[in-house]
């Protein structure tokens, strides 16, 4: 089944995302001793999130389609080619990330999807950056020309938010639910990761 197929057999619910059969399938409704960290590429996600599960004593979770191509015994570009005609390699790889989050307990997970796949996570963070930010970031870790990085950070956000409204219903621009959210061009990793420990810090207390 194709993503076109997903979204005109009406698989894919309400606007907002959680009316999606499909994501109501994965997410975990239940409130979790987690920290999800959400934002686009080159906002500085897992770098935060391996800095917040240190200071916190938590386990870090990072789980992207590399991970799970590894685990089916696959090349990366392969199965980044089967999904894009499959919309279940997607969901699958959004199911782990729930799976291992509620097996391990007490987790940090960085994401995509991480705050719209555990909605009742101890503390929703949202990390955000201008375009020209993440790209430059991006070209700096990877190589290439700053007008290439640039255009493929662009068709990267335009893609994801494709996809993902397809599949789920989630609309990526529409992250104020989240319980914080940062603009990591204002303050480095360390900063953000502060932060973060402070708000979950606070969270815990109110919720005691």
């Amino acid at each position: 089944m194709s993503y076109d197929d997903c979204e005109s057999r009406g698989e894919t619910g309400e606007e907002t995302g959680y009316g999606s059969a499909r994501l109501k399938e994965i997410i975990h409704p239940d409130r979790i001793n987690a920290i999800t960290i959400s934002g686009r590429s080159g906002c500085g996600n897992t770098t935060v999130n391996r800095l917040v599960a240190e200071k916190l004593g938590l386990e870090g979770i990072n789980y992207t389609m590399r991970n799970y191509a590894k685990e089916q015994g696959v090349g990366l570009e392969e199965l980044s080619r089967q999904a894009e005609e499959n919309p279940d390699i997607d969901c699958m790889v959004d199911r782990r990330q729930v799976e291992i989050c509620l097996k391990e307990q007490n987790v940090v997970l960085s994401s995509r999807l991480a705050i719209w796949l555990l909605p009742q996570a101890a503390l929703k963070v949202y990390l955000y950056a201008p375009l020209e930010v993440r790209s430059r970031r991006i070209q700096e870790r990877e190589g290439g020309s700053p007008e290439e990085q640039l255009r493929k950070t662009e068709a990267r956000d335009l893609g994801d938010a494709e996809r993902y409204r397809k599949l789920y219903r989630i609309v990526t621009d529409h992250f104020f639910f989240a319980d914080l959210i940062i603009n990591t061009e204002t303050f480095d990793q360390y900063q953000v990761a502060n932060m973060i420990t402070l708000a979950y810090s606070l969270r815990r207390q109110k919720q005691a």
